[in-house]
């Protein structure tokens, strides 16, 4: 199979380093503007994340700034409530954050999401 590798540098070497036997890089490129621009005949597009391999070897999505801000909230031990309020928005915009942080950070709880973040050099407490 021919791909073209699409991304920034490192997740495109991290990329071809973990490439199975029968893939044949044909090309790459740092956006799929530019992936496509480029009109390399291939089969298929591999698009590369920067995001890092958290503990248990995972990839992690970024979190938002918001997110962030929520974060280093329930860091501090604020129940969801006075988070809304400290941010001005609802708790049940909260209670989203909050879910997607641990999806992103695939933490179980509010402690495993704070340790994860830490170790990443996200939040400091």
């Amino acid at each position: 199979m021919r791909i073209v590798l699409v991304g920034p540098v490192e997740g495109r070497a991290r990329l071809r380093h973990a490439l199975p036997a029968g893939m044949e890089v044909v090309g790459e490129a740092a956006t799929l503007g530019a992936a496509r621009a480029s009109h390399v005949d291939a089969d298929a597009w591999l698009i590369a994340s920067d995001a890092r391999p958290d503990d248990d070897g995972m990839m992690a999505e970024k979190l938002t700034p918001r997110e962030l801000e929520v974060l280093e909230l329930v860091a501090q031990g604020l129940p969801n409530k006075a988070i809304a309020a400290r941010l001005a928005i609802s708790d049940q915009t909260v209670k989203v954050h909050v879910a997607s942080i641990y999806g992103k950070l695939q933490a179980s709880n509010r402690t495993d999401a704070v340790r994860r973040a830490v170790r990443r050099g996200l939040i400091s407490i």
